[in-house]
């Protein structure tokens, strides 16, 4: 009884000193919620000048919150600004208009690679956050944003789900992200962003769904994130200037194409990028792919306690020559640059052949189930071995596998064991593309110092092919 007195006592002392209102103190962040702006949230209207005149307010005030409450919130491109944070409820959803109309470009920087369209973009801002339980859906399908190639590039307005150029200080923290009609996140030249417990809905939308893009950023922290995504789920790119101190840990990721990717544009490099403790899945196309093409310079990986499932080809590391400079002047082609010290370890992995029903539901295949009769060479080449290889005079330096084991489907044939390779040197780089390889567990060429410390390789069934084959290697040790 003493205690509930008490209690009662402390309570009405709070109300009485005002310690019990709700109003926002003076040391909490201002919040400024989309709906006293006018937002309506069916899924009906168009919500795109009342969430941006929230953004605004927020941002001319000095900073705050922008609170998304539950609803369906339609909305077309959207700016974020410095100093906001983007606050999704639970049934809370951004939902990206189907009308490209509702895209314009007028105010949005040009970028390096495919149309300036997005749905939320950001440019040269500090301190952002988007962060909740909500969802922000690009609804990007194929019929209201239906991809055309000519003369092998796309076209066709499809925007991203969000792009940021120049910006400091981001965090996106448990938003889930679903269906862009292009690529998903795309950060250019940004630093200090942090993504955690980020979830990625993009598989079999449309073509080109990567998940994570981030170009050219410095001192990036990726973690506890899941990611289903149609194309490269994790990609670093550089397409002027290098990706510098990134970690990426404790994620399950997924990809009709590769789970990590660093490249293919590399034109400024990759230095310094550390991988630990994730969990990659479902990724016929290949797993880990470390690709520099471009020049610059691809160095100081670590890659480390993986388990891989349901995969094709589990590491793929390419120093090529198609030297893209990635501006209006592409007559000049960029140098050969170098890609030295690779170490990948502890690694599980299981690489199987696509299956074919699932393989159709992919909306760039365009196959059907019953299109082939047996084990494709196409097929094959995706389920390859461990592939590391340069170029004619241009070596990959210095890479160690330690404590990996990979079992294989095996299917390679006599006939698969006397293929010759082609070099491909400033092709596209997909490590199917040079066909069905010679080896069923590892295909190495001109590199210099491969170590193989506790690797064990095994197939599933029978292989005529060589477990290892090596061409203009210095220095390959195993052990």
């Amino acid at each position: 009884m003493k205690n509930l007195i008490l209690a009662g006592v402390l309570l009405s002392a709070m109300i009485n000193t005002g310690l019990g209102q709700t109003e926002t103190s003076a040391s909490e962040p201002k919040v400024f919620s989309i709906k006293s702006y006018g937002a309506v949230g069916d899924g009906v209207a168009m919500d795109t000048a009342a969430v941006q005149m929230a953004i605004d307010a927020c941002h001319d005030s000095g900073g705050g919150v922008v609170w998304v409450p539950a609803g369906d919130f339609q909305i077309g491109t959207i700016v974020l600004k410095s100093n906001i944070t983007l606050s999704l409820d639970y049934g809370a959803s951004l939902l990206g208009s189907t009308d490209v109309a509702d895209y314009p470009t007028d105010d949005l920087s040009k970028p390096r690679e495919g149309a300036a369209h997005c749905l939320i973009y950001a440019e040269k801002a500090k301190n952002i956050i988007i962060e909740g339980l909500g969802v922000i859906d690009g609804r990007g399908t194929d019929e209201p944003f239906p991809r055309s190639r000519k003369g092998g590039r796309n076209s066709g307005i499809r925007p991203r789900l969000m792009r940021m150029e120049s910006c400091e200080n981001l965090k996106f923290s448990g938003v889930t992200y679903k269906r862009p009609a292009f690529w998903g996140l795309h950060l250019v030249d940004c630093k200090h962003v942090h993504f955690d417990a980020v979830t990625v809905r993009f598989r079999n939308n449309n073509y080109n769904n990567d998940g994570l893009d981030l170009d050219g950023c410095e001192e990036v922290l990726i973690e506890n994130c899941d990611i289903d995504s149609g194309d490269d789920g994790i990609c670093l790119k550089s397409s002027q200037n290098p990706c510098r101190n990134i970690v990426v840990r404790g994620c399950k990721v997924s990809s009709n194409t590769a789970a990590l990717k660093l490249g293919t544009s590399s034109r400024g490099g990759f230095i310094d990028v550390k991988v630990t403790n994730c969990y990659f899945y479902n990724c016929p196309m290949g797993v880990i792919k470390l690709q520099l093409v471009d020049g610059g310079r691809l160095e100081n990986v670590g890659i480390s306690r993986i388990t891989m499932e349901d995969v094709g080809c589990p590491i793929f590391i390419r120093l090529g020559n198609r030297g893209s400079t990635f501006s209006k002047n592409e007559s000049q082609k960029r140098p050969v640059g170098t890609l030295t010290n690779i170490s990948i370890s502890d690694i599980v992995a299981e690489v199987t052949i696509e299956d074919r029903e699932q393989a159709t539901e992919a909306a760039y295949k365009s196959i059907k189930a019953e299109d082939a009769e047996g084990i494709t060479d196409k097929e094959k080449a995706k389920a390859g071995p461990i592939m590391i290889t340069g170029i004619p005079g241009h070596h990959v330096e210095n890479v160690k596998l330690q404590n990996v084991s990979i079992s294989f489907p095996g299917h390679g044939t006599l006939e698969d064991a006397e293929r010759s390779v082609a070099e491909d040197v400033d092709r596209y780089p997909e490590q199917y593309f040079f066909g069905v390889l010679p080896a069923w567990g590892a295909y190495i060429r001109h590199a210099s110092n491969v170590e193989f410390i506790n690797v064990k390789l095994n197939t599933r069934s029978p292989d005529a092919r060589n477990r290892i084959t090596i061409d203009d290697v210095e220095g390959f040790v195993e052990r």
